[in-house]
């Protein structure tokens, strides 16, 4: 039985056989047994590499360890609210950094970050993800948005359905009207600023 650490565009954590291409954490988030108990346990959620240095990880979930999560790609993990680990990551986070306080004033490190980022992707009354709305014309590829409920990743002038082993249906970007963002308003601002392919994929390759 799949462990419930798949983590959708929504910041849903789900349970999936596929494993993904990034890896990723924010806090404990199971009991002893393994079961997901919170959405959330820390404000830094962070997005890493599948390997690093040779590292062994033990069993997944471990009681009282942070939870294994996993991502299709990190399109899907900037929607869900995580950004580049600083550790793993370096290079990318010190880039990411760059771009955010060029975004934000000179703001600058994790905690300014994380603080930020929890306000855009954390609505404070359902502690659910929080959309947000911008023209469909505005949006830059990679941004993930929500139609009929379902989560489409905007690459071109496609919309792309998300699922856990990649990208499967396809449908028309609408030219004109306004999109439900699943992605949180300053990761839209970084893939605007050209965001691309790091340590970790940005988008699956079934696109």
């Amino acid at each position: 039985m799949p462990l419930r650490n798949r983590v959708t565009p929504l910041g849903e954590l789900i349970p999936a056989p596929a494993r993904g291409l990034v890896y990723g954490n924010r806090g404990c988030l199971h009991d002893a047994g393994g079961h997901i108990r919170r959405r959330y346990a820390v404000r830094r959620w962070i997005a890493c590499r599948l390997e690093f240095k040779g590292w062994q990880r033990g069993p997944m979930m471990q009681p009282g360890k942070f939870t294994e999560l996993f991502f299709l790609d990190e399109a899907t993990a900037f929607a869900a609210g995580h950004r580049p680990c600083a550790l793993c990551r370096r290079e990318d986070y010190d880039r990411f950094g760059a771009i955010w306080a060029g975004l934000h004033g000179g703001e600058a490190g994790a905690d300014a970050i994380d603080l930020r980022l929890h306000g855009e992707r954390v609505d404070p009354h359902t502690r659910g993800h929080r959309p947000h709305t911008a023209p469909y014309a505005s949006l830059p590829d990679a941004v993930f948005v929500l139609v009929d409920g379902d989560p489409y990743l905007v690459l071109g002038e496609r919309l792309l359905l998300w699922s856990p082993s990649g990208y499967a249906g396809r449908r028309p970007r609408p030219a004109q009207g306004t999109a439900t963002v699943i992605t949180p308003p300053s990761l839209v601002e970084v893939l605007r600023a050209g965001w691309a392919d790091a340590a970790v994929p940005l988008l699956h390759p079934s696109r």
